[in-house]
């Protein structure tokens, strides 16, 4: 016997995967410089020099013992104690150790995060568009995935479109800004009118329950580093039942690496039983430690910054030039995604109509949403530039 809902996730494998797959043999085929690969949010850019850095020294100086094996659960309290100080010197908090929780990267963040906050039957709602593992996380969790649509002209967060879905049964609303797929970053009178929305359900349901049961929000940040210049709130701050989940795989360019953290603000009894279930989550999903080295690197480059401009210089080359060959798109303010308007209404169609020019976008249906492509421009300049012509005749074919 096999469990079958895990074979229909085995079986239908994420879009995004079976399209880098698509572009990894292609590439075996005809050349990698004649693949223009936009599929996967793998950074092109290499770690900075300060991970090198830890890794040697780690590997000179601790115990081989020490440095390969077990950590505590919820990872080592130097780790733990220097995300907390980070967070700390970058938004005037008083996080410890105590608030943090280390993980095997976002995955393991939000899923975990999910298995602590939420029972089978609950709703969790996500805005649409939505990272396409968010809906395999909730599922099987034994939850029901409520999708809410974004404004479909900025790609914003409606607060109230948001309160009017909840019902009882809603544990939690995923938010992820800056937004994959998007690039969408959701400004503070955003987010305030959303905890404004989601207080009002709270002081409701205790009103009638006799106790509290708040909405928690999940804001998942792997691309927090990553802005053109707009300001990403720190939602903690906004919203008392936050719940952070971040991960190293965009802005230290580690994402085969799997390390990251969830953060829970220990300001309650009602925080401390979150915390003590996220452990417990980790638990029963075998997420048992984040990779010990890792956890070092963290210890050593937690401040070590993104080299943004890097993908600023991608963003600039691509949308130019996507604009004069009359496309339409979202303008990022975050992340490396171009969120494209494809050019006919099946975006599926159109992705394969983009195959014929070796162009390799994920169409939006994925995502939640229809008649869009996201383009990763997470890639080294020389595929972008060698796109161009690809992607000026793709438009022409569709005149």
């Amino acid at each position: 016997m096999i469990n079958e809902q895990m074979y229909a996730y085995g079986a239908e494998s994420s879009k995004i995967r079976e399209i880098f797959s698509y572009a990894c043999a292609r590439k075996a085929e005809i050349g990698a410089e004649n693949v223009f690969d936009f599929s996967l949010g793998n950074p092109s850019i290499p770690a900075p020099d300060a991970v090198r850095e830890s890794i040697e020294r780690s590997l000179a100086e601790v115990p081989a013992a020490e440095l390969h094996g077990y950590t505590p659960a919820p990872g080592l309290p130097a780790a733990r104690e220097a995300v907390a100080a980070s967070l700390n010197r970058r938004f005037g908090t008083a996080y410890t150790a105590a608030d943090v929780f280390m993980t095997v990267g976002a995955a393991a963040s939000v899923s975990c995060t999910l298995r602590a906050v939420t029972c089978p039957g609950d709703e969790i709602i996500v805005i649409a568009p939505y990272f396409p593992e968010y809906r395999v996380w909730i599922e099987t969790a034994g939850a029901t995935c409520v999708e809410v649509p974004a404004d479909q002209e900025t790609f914003q967060i409606d607060p109230a479109a948001v309160a009017a879905a909840i019902t009882p049964r809603t544990a939690a609303v995923i938010i992820d800004s800056p937004n994959n797929p998007t690039g969408a970053i959701y400004p503070r009178e955003t987010l305030q009118a959303l905890a404004a929305e989601l207080e009002l359900v709270n002081q409701a349901r205790e009103q009638q329950l006799g106790h509290p049961q708040p909405v928690v929000l999940i804001s998942d940040e792997p691309y927090r580093e990553i802005t053109y210049g707009a300001e990403v709130p720190w939602v903690p701050a906004l919203y008392e039942h936050t719940v952070v989940c971040y991960s190293y795989s965009k802005s230290l360019s580690l994402p085969g690496e799997r390390v990251g953290w969830i953060l829970v603000p220990q300001v309650s009894e009602g925080a401390r039983r979150v915390m003590a279930a996220v452990a417990g989550a980790a638990r029963a999903l075998g997420f048992v430690c984040a990779p010990a080295l890792f956890q070092r690197v963290v210890i050593d480059c937690v401040d070590t910054p993104t080299d943004v401009e890097a993908y600023a210089r991608n963003r600039r080359m691509l949308t130019q030039a996507l604009a004069e060959a009359g496309y339409t798109y979202v303008e990022p303010d975050g992340a490396f995604y171009l969120w494209v308007r494809a050019l006919e209404p099946d975006a599926e169609a159109f992705c394969e109509r983009a195959r014929a020019f070796e162009l390799l976008p994920v169409p939006s249906d994925s995502f939640g949403v229809g008649g869009w492509v996201r383009v990763g421009y997470c890639v080294a300049p020389e595929t972008i530039e060698r796109s161009l012509p690809a992607w000026r005749a793709l438009a022409e074919s569709y005149r």
